[in-house]
């Protein structure tokens, strides 16, 4: 599971609007309802699992990463949005710095290794300091979502 198999350009934020981690999570979730991957009566219990999960530990994991996820018996399949803050927003991370690049995803409820694999190949994509690089420079959504293809060994899309 890549992003570059998750994530359409009306899935993809270059510019989130919000100034704090829950802003931040609430619009990723609201352009999952507009893209119709998540429904409209399902918003808010996917909000309840994203908040619950954010209380337990952030999902700031440093280098200017969060990664908000959870599990939902609302989606059916793995459901996922990505944001760009160029000026940083305070999650908590782990080493304090402020977050540029938000992947919200969803796995349906029990899916626990789906749940991992995602979690991982996501944390692995953007540990790399190239990749964390070239979005910080992309214009917009499809120029972010070449960098994810670029990564994931898929052609570019012309």
């Amino acid at each position: 599971m890549t992003l570059a198999n998750l994530l359409t350009p009306e899935q993809v934020v270059p510019r989130l609007r919000a100034t704090d981690r829950w802003s931040a999570i609430v619009e990723l979730v609201d352009v999952l309802v507009d893209a119709k991957r998540i429904l409209e009566d399902d918003k808010e219990n996917v909000l309840a699992s994203l908040r619950q999960r954010e209380e337990t530990m952030s999902t700031g994991i440093g280098f200017g990463i969060a990664i908000p996820h959870a599990q939902s018996d609302c989606v059916k399949e793995v459901v996922a949005a990505f944001g760009r803050s160029p000026g940083g927003i305070e999650f908590e991370s782990l080493d304090n710095a402020p977050v540029k690049f938000i992947v919200l995803f969803v796995v349906p409820k029990n899916e626990f290794q789906v749940h991992l694999r995602t979690l991982a190949a996501i944390a692995k994509l953007l540990n790399d300091k190239a990749v964390r690089e070239a979005l910080a420079g992309a214009e917009d959504a499809p120029s972010i979502l070449r960098i994810f293809e670029n990564k994931a060994g898929k052609p570019a899309a012309a």
